[in-house]
């Protein structure tokens, strides 16, 4: 017996297109190959051959499969006559067989057996006598006969030993061992569904692995609403989504596959004509099923009922996500409205505002922010110190570093929209607006503001460039007006080091100049002197860029109060602007005191060149 991740190596090793071109002609066509299809005749080519993904697919007849189903049906080789031909193609050994591998085979083939047999008698339950109260249900569902049919729905009668007395010739081990009855210690075994409309769920291939279970009697309120089986020889729910063996070839058509939260809702959507929908059974999305779903499209949608639920439910399965990610493979997420699920949806605003749900989906980075941001207060600076913390846990959990650093820097970048908003400039205009040219882009475009603290600041890090590196996250957020900023930051991104006097000649490729002392002589901070200690400057230039950083902040959150002030006229408007005015005269003292007289007195003639 040939185990699952041997011929996953033995497909991997093995180029499908060059298998498949060796008979049948094939054309280049994007990331594809097409072809006339090799099992019906046709004039227009609907076959198509994807080595990315590892299968061929015919959109006209329906054929499809992986390198070895293709030797095996198109050539005409038995199975192991295939896979000793591929095996030698691809350099690989084929293993000995494994008496114990076979063994369990076996076992998985006779308990397949069981469970077409209980899906038989299940499918019959629901046509007789006592499936009443269960067709009564799907009824008020609005699913069509072929639905049902389609989908395999099926009735476990309320007997405790109703399927044992059906399935006579079953021994009652393997109904146990097949999850459709429980052994209780010292107690007869009994039936694990009773009075359930009963589901199939399949394998890859369709053949039944497991069942899921509805109640249908409301009044047994101690009983769960949904019931599926337990782990088995077969089944495994963390590596298994419902109706995945339908959706996968409806994806390969649309270029989409869609999850939602139950069977249910699979069903219902299929029912409305959208076929390429699953969903996880019973638990969160894994990351086995995340893979499973990256095999079919790039960027699979999740599609989430609009409660409070559903939304724990998509920040399970970011965090899931976030350490798999990969260059191209992502997540998409939807909301539905509150208090809708896929089906209400469609039967309230019809199929047309489902798929328009679908395809504005959103990036997984966009609902990740807005949930960091909008689970707990941000009143205060310790409550945004708070929000950028859980954003930055998020990003280490990233196992790729390149999409880490983006990540990193694109959910900075909206926290330093978010805590520190940009006043508008003179003209009017608001240069965070996604209308105006990035900050970084446009720094040639903007006359530098008169503005002495900057230009100190700018000044002391052009003295001292390896400071740069050191304080480029907090000028990078803090949304300072001088495009000069940019230009340190651009730099500090692209070297390991900055060399002293490397930066004037850069500012000058972009139209700038340093700093004159004229605009800075009103700010004859310490760090700006000949005759101060290298060490002893670096720290004051440290502190004068903590003002620099707090300035705007503090500005737009007094101009926000004195406006709520000046429309509200309450006393706790009138609190919170005087609090925040008394800040801002604190902060001018305590700028005032930096540059003091003894700065002063050293700055006895302009800033020169200083050795470290």
């Amino acid at each position: 017996m040939l185990s699952p991740q041997w011929l996953d190596e033995l497909r991997a090793r093995v180029t499908l297109s060059s298998v498949i071109s060796r008979t049948t002609r094939l054309t280049k066509a994007g990331h594809e190959f097409k072809a006339c299809c090799p099992f019906h005749n046709e004039k227009s080519p609907s076959f198509t051959v994807n080595d990315q993904k590892g299968f061929y697919h015919c959109f006209g007849c329906g054929a499809h499969g992986d390198v070895i189903r293709w030797m095996t049906d198109q050539r005409g080789l038995s199975f192991m006559d295939a896979i000793k031909e591929l095996a030698s193609e691809a350099g690989l050994e084929v293993p000995a067989p494994d008496p114990r591998a076979a063994q369990a085979a076996e076992q998985r083939d006779s308990l397949h057996d069981v469970m077409k047999a209980a899906q038989d008698w299940f499918v019959a339950q629901l046509a007789g006598p006592e499936g009443d109260k269960a067709r009564a249900y799907l009824a008020t569902r609005g699913f069509d006969a072929h639905t049902l049919q389609r989908f395999g729905f099926g009735y476990a009668p309320e007997g405790r030993q109703a399927l044992k007395a059906a399935l006579k010739d079953v021994p009652e081990a393997k109904l146990i061992e097949a999850g459709l009855r429980i052994a209780v210690e010292d107690k007869e075994p009994y039936d694990r569904f009773r009075g359930r409309l009963m589901l199939p769920i399949e394998d890859a291939r369709g053949r039944v692995i497991a069942f899921g279970g509805r109640i249908l009697d409301a009044q047994k309120t101690d009983a769960p609403k949904y019931l599926n089986s337990p782990d088995t020889p077969l089944f495994d729910k963390g590596r298994t989504l419902y109706n995945l063996h339908r959706a996968g070839p409806a994806s390969r058509q649309t270029g989409r596959i869609v999850v939602v939260e139950g069977y249910m809702d699979v069903i219902a959507l299929a029912a409305a004509g959208i076929a390429d929908a699953v969903a996880p059974l019973g638990t969160a999305l894994t990351e086995r099923q995340i893979e499973l779903l990256w095999r079919l499209v790039e960027a699979p949608v999740l599609c989430f009922d609009g409660d409070a639920a559903g939304q724990r439910a998509a920040m399970r399965a970011i965090t899931r996500a976030l350490p798999l990610l990969r260059p191209a493979h992502s997540l998409k997420i939807v909301r539905l409205p509150p208090g809708l699920d896929p089906d209400d949806l469609i039967k309230q605003q019809g199929v047309a505002a489902m798929e328009a749900q679908l395809a504005n989906a959103r990036s997984l980075i966009e609902v990740l922010w807005e949930h960091e941001r909008d689970s707990a207060p941000l009143a205060t600076p310790e409550d945004k110190a708070g929000l950028k913390a859980r954003l930055l846990a998020h990003v280490e959990t990233i196992a790729d570093r390149d999409i880490q650093a983006l990540y990193r820097r694109e959910l900075l970048e909206r926290f330093s929209d978010f805590a520190f908003p940009r006043r508008e400039s003179r003209d009017g205009r608001d240069w965070r607006k996604p209308s105006a040219p990035p900050r970084r882009a446009s720094a040639v475009l903007r006359a530098p503001p008169r503005d002495a603290l900057s230009a100190a600041v700018l000044t002391g890090l052009l003295r001292f460039p390896d400071q740069i590196h050191r304080h480029a996250e907090v000028l990078g957020q803090a949304g300072l007006a001088d495009p000069r900023f940019d230009v340190l930051l651009d730099a500090a991104d692209s070297a390991a080091t900055l060399e002293k006097g490397a930066m004037e000649p850069i500012l000058a490729k972009r139209g700038m100049a340093a700093p004159t002392p004229e605009e800075y002589a009103a700010m004859r901070f310490g760090f700006l002197a000949d005759a101060i200690p290298p060490e002893q400057a670096r720290a004051e230039l440290a502190q004068a860029i903590g003002l620099l950083v707090e300035r705007p902040a503090l500005e737009a959150a007094l101009a926000a109060a004195t406006k709520r002030f000046e429309s509200d006229l309450s006393e706790g408007a009138y609190a919170e602007q005087q609090r925040l005015l008394k800040r801002k005269l604190e902060f001018d003292a305590r700028l005032r005191q930096m540059a003091s007289a003894r700065a002063g007195a050293a700055l006895s003639s302009p800033a020169k060149p200083m050795a470290d």
